[in-house]
């Protein structure tokens, strides 16, 4: 592999993130009552607000760190209906007229942002561009064929190709036509005064613990405070309230790494996802007058497989290999969550509680699903019909033989993480250098920082009691079983868990 100590960033950073300037708000630091309460300051967050308070709602969305600071402000940002080879297996699953309705699904959540960038006039370097899915093998092109001829089936502006505008190996592509892409946190930021001027309250570390009904639905916030509503929408991309929906039993969820590049040579126009494994996404952005080229893959389950930095060094090596790299100023990585069947779970968190919705499971197409699943959101509150709300129903009849699949998997490291025994010490680690260690006969997380200060915290992850993993390349705690993350403090980072991991230092 590449040197990647030579090039790679020492920290992970998203470039959305460092080249905006995002609004801050304050904690909810009372008892509030409002009409509908949002849980998560996402792209489905803030889009449900914007699309809720424009219709006179008032609307209270809480976010338990900062607001597009998560999931949002670390994807790729592609706005595109092509996701992947996805079309030929959603026939194959549930018949053309739901694939039909899954492409017009997020067709029309490309022309809603498009909409809404000419309405506010907003400056987030929104560009058209055609989306390629491309392969190197056999195998992938005649999967490329397959796709082709669902795209004929329902309709779709498809085109096969037998080369991509670069020196990446190819033999065939579908591309699909007019496409986009954009800066999602200049879009979304410029939501937020609309909300505001409509009378929407934002608040920032704000963590939701639980919600219960006892004649009125509420929030339980960390900080013991309650937020009361008459409806409630958890858009905190894992359901932080699971329990009566059991969604971590029913998704899994995956890790990808992204990297940021500045090439020698100019950048064709277009973006590009790998049907062949492991799979590469490519796109540019406007960065300063120049394009910065976000090279992404590496899917993985989170506290599973090879030490992290290893795949941002598969992606250097990818990308020196087939691009003139001229500098990596940025790298980060995303979470994703994935459903048995590749739909997303949108609406009633069970058909016994239509008052309490959810949203998740874009899996890595969260522009389009998110968007469209605000539009699904807002309709449930405003009694609308919405022709995606069946599509997209959490209650629909899943895969189950992927479910299966998923929770043995989460059986064999939930037995396995409790049966390893831990042999190394604190001692044992150098400055910036984590592992499970032997602290004072139990299991630990321990963390040596660049000074020298450990950081140790019990292993057990808070949400089901598997056995966190150290995470080299974004130096936190990462639950093989269900996701989970926390940094190296305890703090938790992503969910389903929503208790931070004890800190052992003191004891």
């Amino acid at each position: 592999m590449a040197d990647s100590e030579q090039q790679l960033p020492k920290t992970p950073e998203p470039y959305w993130l460092d080249s905006t300037t995002i609004p801050t708000f304050e904690k909810l630091e009372e008892d509030l009552e409002t009409d509908i309460a949002i849980v998560g300051g996402g792209i489905t967050g803030i889009t449900t607000a914007y699309l809720l308070t424009q219709q006179g709602k008032k609307v209270t969305l809480i976010e338990a760190g900062n607001i597009l600071t998560g999931t949002t402000g670390h994807t790729t940002a592609k706005i595109t209906a092509q996701h992947g080879l996805i079309y030929h297996q959603l026939i194959q699953q549930h018949g053309g007229d739901q694939a039909k309705l899954y492409y017009e699904a997020n067709r029309e959540a490309i022309d809603y942002i498009k909409e809404l960038v000419e309405k506010h006039s907003i400056d987030c370097d929104f560009s058209s561009q055609d989306a390629y899915v491309y392969g190197n093998t056999e195998q992938s092109v005649q999967q490329i064929k397959s796709e082709l001829s669902a795209y004929e089936e329902l309709g779709i502006d498809g085109e096969y190709v037998d080369s991509i505008p670069f020196s990446i190996p190819c033999q065939a592509a579908l591309i699909m036509k007019d496409q986009a892409q954009f800066h999602p946190l200049k879009y979304l930021t410029a939501l937020i005064p609309s909300i505001l001027e409509n009378g929407g309250t934002l608040y920032e570390q704000t963590t939701a613990m639980k919600i219960v009904d006892d004649g009125k639905l509420t929030i339980l916030l960390r900080n013991g405070h309650k937020l009361t509503a008459n409806k409630i929408i958890v858009a905190s991309h894992f359901p932080f309230n699971d329990e009566t929906g059991v969604y971590f039993a029913r998704v899994h969820v995956e890790r990808s790494y992204i990297l940021g590049i500045k090439l020698e040579e100019d950048f064709p126009n277009g973006m590009y996802y790998s049907a062949d494994s492991p799979a590469r996404s490519l796109r540019y952005t406007e960065m300063n007058g120049e394009k910065l080229i976000l090279v992404g893959g590496e899917s993985h389950k989170p506290g599973q497989g090879m030490p992290t930095y290893q795949h941002y060094a598969a992606l250097q090596d990818f990308s020196e290999q087939h691009l003139s790299v001229k500098e990596i100023p940025y790298r980060w990585s995303a979470q994703d969550i994935v459903t048995p069947d590749n739909l997303p779970f949108v609406g009633p968190v069970t058909d016994g509680h239509p008052d309490v919705l959810i949203a998740t499971g874009y899996a890595k197409w969260g522009m389009t699903n998110g968007t469209i699943a605000a539009k699904i959101l807002a309709d449930y509150v405003l009694e609308q019909p919405n022709q995606y709300a069946e599509l997209y129903s959490p209650s629909r009849v899943q895969g189950w033989g992927n479910m299966i699949k998923d929770n043995l998997d989460v059986a064999k490291h939930l037995i396995g993480g409790k049966l390893t025994y831990a042999y190394t010490t604190s001692e044992d680690l150098m400055n910036d250098e984590g592992a499970i260690i032997n602290f004072n006969g139990r299991k630990a997380g321990c963390y040596r920082d660049h000074d020298g200060k450990l950081h140790i915290v019990d292993s057990t992850c808070t949400h089901m009691g598997c056995e966190v993993s150290w995470n080299s390349g974004e130096r936190t705690w990462d639950c093989p079983c269900h996701g989970s993350r926390y940094s190296i403090e305890g703090e938790v980072l992503n969910g389903p868990a929503v208790e931070p991991l004890k800190k052992l230092q003191n004891e």
